[in-house]
């Protein structure tokens, strides 16, 4: 497994799931495709990846976190890795636009940045098909 990471066998599942993912997803999203395991185990996967670099949590503002895959080469550094999310109100997907990097953000002397989200809400383009 990536990023020094122990291979247990729900951290390899946890991680073949999120691999499968077009959209991020929540807690809950995981927890309901593994029925048989503990809720709390595959919160502190997410936590292991998410401070190994693996996975990047998202602020959608649902109130709900969601967790997507790093793209290859990302440290989820402020200065380098930031890049815009999608969220749509009709069917609730939050979605990596990693091709879309968020702007370097020059703050006042002595402010040091330590996480930032920009999120984009509107109608995914399925949705908008679908209409």
């Amino acid at each position: 497994m990536a990023h020094n990471i122990k291979p247990t066998t729900m951290r390899l599942l946890v991680f073949e799931c999120l691999m499968g993912k077009e959209a991020a997803v929540s807690l809950t999203d995981l927890y309901q495709d593994f029925e048989k395991s503990d809720r709390t185990t595959i919160y502190r996967t997410l936590k292991v990846f998410e401070e190994n670099g693996m996975i990047h949590s998202i602020d959608d503002g649902t109130g709900v976190p969601k967790y997507a895959m790093c793209e290859e080469g990302c440290n989820c550094e402020i200065e380098r890795d930031l890049h815009l999310h999608f969220h749509c109100r009709i069917c609730g997907q939050t979605k990596c636009l990693t091709s879309y990097k968020i702007p370097e953000v020059e703050l006042p002397p002595n402010h040091i940045p330590e996480e930032a989200n920009l999120v984009v809400k509107g109608v995914c383009g399925n949705c908008s098909e679908n209409k």
